[in-house]
Order: structure tokens, then sequence, then C-alpha cells
């Protein structure tokens, strides 16, 4: 009998092709990155992830639920009740948005998961998708996969700022949905109530949903986050997305959640129980606990953010850096020195100096401005910080 799967004589075996889509797809600027620091020991301000552990009392709150029994099989695919009462509490009492923990809360794995389920869900093949750039790259990825068409819009450095007349050209009636991220990764933007309300003010007219991917939400400097679900009318198209991850120094738990209205929740939930169907037991059950504590922590929390970003800010532009300072986030851009691309400024940091930092170019689908931008990572402990500072000293004068 012939198998076709067995090479004979030498010949390698047929195999059909991989999904064609996947060749769109590069590999993660992260990982290689992270890949090339590595092999030269530098000191990673690249990867957004803190190099110290998330509070100590939450640690504890989850090593309870792992010993306590009876919560480590399966959690319900929504979400464990506790821990989506707790996120409509707070979300209640921060910004005065009312959602039904039941049917309008569901926790997914991590806030990536949040974004490629709601685009899975809300994207048919042809539908438009207008997003900012840069922008995190999950969300091209996720808009190719669900076989969408990417439209971008630039936020221009030095603010950051976005040409309203640019934003009108790109929406329209084939718009299906805006992806917005605020606080903004990779440039630490907060958008503010004005450019929110003429998003939400083009939202109304084309009619098309919101992703709001809000990670960053409690990461800001004198700068207050507002929801664009909190401004009138916008409830019912917005879909929120976020997550322990930043706000606990916790990115390894991989817990996010969506809030939406629950018809918009009932299909993102179709696709989260088809991906992973259910979110690491007794962490949420730590989290739930832990959650309504934490706006007593959040005042030491930006207190001592702001001052890594302070750190990091001050002696990059001592060490001869043009340094762009964030609103929020935990991140940071610095310009690359004239003649130098970001891709060629990032590999000699790591080969001369033995830090990493990402080049921006990647975040960016149109414009070239990313070729003169690199991105650190401030999340990190202060002795790793002066320690990359100290080593970044050589480019004084650049």
């Amino acid at each position: 009998m012939f198998f076709p799967w067995i090479g004979l004589g030498g010949l390698e075996p047929r195999m059909k092709p991989l999904n064609p889509l996947l060749s769109r797809l590069e590999e993660s600027i992260f990982s290689t990155i992270t890949q090339l620091s590595n092999q030269h020991q530098a000191i990673n301000l690249a990867q957004g992830f803190p190099d110290f552990e998330g509070p100590q009392w939450v640690l504890e709150l989850a090593q309870e639920a792992l010993l306590a029994g009876g919560k480590n099989q399966y959690a319900p695919s929504w979400g464990l009740p506790a821990l989506r009462q707790a996120l409509a509490d707070s979300y209640r009492s921060l910004y005065g948005l009312t959602y039904d923990p039941a049917q309008e809360i569901l926790v997914t794995n991590g806030a990536t998961e949040a974004i490629y389920a709601t685009i899975a869900a809300l994207v048919s093949p042809r539908d438009e998708v207008v997003a900012f750039e840069p922008l995190y790259d999950s969300y091209l990825a996720s808009v190719t996969l669900a076989q969408g068409n990417l439209k971008t819009v630039t936020l221009n450095a030095p603010g950051f700022g976005f040409d309203l007349e640019e934003l009108k050209a790109q929406v329209g009636p084939k718009t299906k949905l805006l992806i917005l991220n605020s606080p903004h990764n990779p440039t630490g933007k907060v958008f503010s109530q004005k450019e929110l309300e003429e998003i939400a003010q083009l939202a109304e007219r084309f009619d098309f949903y919101i992703l709001s991917d809000e990670v960053y939400e409690f990461l800001t400097y004198q700068v207050p986050h507002l929801p664009v679900a909190s401004l009138p009318g916008m409830q019912k198209r917005v879909i929120t997305c976020s997550s322990v991850g930043k706000t606990f120094s916790l990115t390894g738990w991989k817990i996010g959640w969506v809030a939406a209205p629950k018809e918009l929740a009932a299909g993102i939930h179709k696709v989260h129980q088809y991906l992973c169907f259910c979110v690491t037991h007794p962490l949420q059950v730590a989290l739930a606990k832990a959650w309504p504590q934490w706006p007593d922590h959040l005042t030491q929390f930006r207190r001592e953010y702001q001052h890594k970003r302070d750190l990091l800010a001050q002696g990059l532009t001592q060490a001869g850096f043009e340094v762009l300072v964030p609103q929020g986030t935990y991140f940071l851009l610095a310009q690359t020195p004239p003649g130098k691309t970001d891709l060629e400024f990032c590999r000699e940091l790591i080969l001369d100096c033995k830090v990493a930092t990402i080049p921006t170019s990647v975040f960016y689908q149109h414009s070239d401005q990313g070729k003169r931008m690199i991105r650190f990572c401030f999340a990190k402990r202060e002795t790793t910080l002066n320690q990359a500072l100290a080593q970044l000293q050589p480019r004084r004068g650049a």
C-alpha cells in the first residue's frame, strides 16, 4: 500500500500548505530583540514586563487560593462571578459606567486574547478596521487573520496628536471597527477628551464599533484617563479591554477582560470559549479579592512609576538622547541620532552598550516616523535602570 506522506527514495513527503494568511505575519519584534539581547547579555529595556515581583499581598492571596482546594479545576467560561462583580463595581465607582457582571463582563486570557476574540467576533472578510499608528502588533495580526482591511491614521511626533482630516478620510460607511489604545503603547500618549469626542462623533455618524485597549489605564502622570465608553451615547458601541498584568506588575498571570454590551459580549464569548474556554481559576479567586483593594494603592503605584520615568528620562538626556517624555504607560521614546535608523541604532546599543530597546518602525504601516525613534521600558528595578544608564553613558554627544 502507498502512503503519500512517507518519503521514498530520499524524496521529501508532499505536505499541504499552511494557511496562506500566515505569510503576512512576521515574527514578533519582541521575540527577535529578546533573543539578540540574551545572546549578547544585554540589559533588557525592550520587552514590556517588570523585572520585579508584583505586590506580596496579592501573591499571598494566590497562594491561599491554590492551596485552599476546590479552585484548581475549570473556572466558569465567562469568568469567576466574584471577579466579574469586582470589575463591574470598579467601572461604576471610577468612571460611572454600569455593566451587568453576568452578561457584560468576560474574563479572558490576558488583554491580547480579549483583543483577538473581539476582532474575530466583529470583523468579517473585507470589513474595514481603522487604527492609530504606531500600533501594537497584535492588532494587525488579529485583523489579518479575520481577513479585514486595516487602515491607519498616524499619531505625529513629538506630541502624537492626530490630524482630524486624516481620520475623516479613513473612516466611512464601510468602517466596522476603530481600535483605540489609551494610554498608548508605544508613545505614552493619553488621548484628550476633545480627541475622544471627535472619534465618538465619527463613530455615531458612520455607525462603527470602538475597541478600546485600556491596559495602562492606571499608569498616567498628571493626565487623567478617560474611557471612551464614558462619553454620552458611547457605551453601546464600545468594547473595553484591560488586564491585571500592567496594573499589578503580574504580566505572567495573563488575566484580562472585556466590558461590553451584552450582545457584543456574547459574541466575543463564543470565540473565547473555543480559544481557551476559561482562565486560570485560583488566580481569578486571588484577583477577585485583590481588585476591590486596589484603589488604596494607586497613589503609591503611580508615584513609583513616575519616579522610574523621570529617572530614565533624565539619565537618557544626560547621556545625549533626545527624549519624548510620556503622559502614561511604562514606555518612553527617544529619537535616533541623525543618519541612523531605529533598527541600526537598536542593534548598536545592544552590541556596544549591552542595552536592548525596541525599534518603533515595526509599529507603523505607512509613516516612516518610526525609523527615527526607539522605545525604552522603565518597568524595571531602579538598580536595573541605573546600570543601563551607566552603560549608555558612552552615547553622550553621539
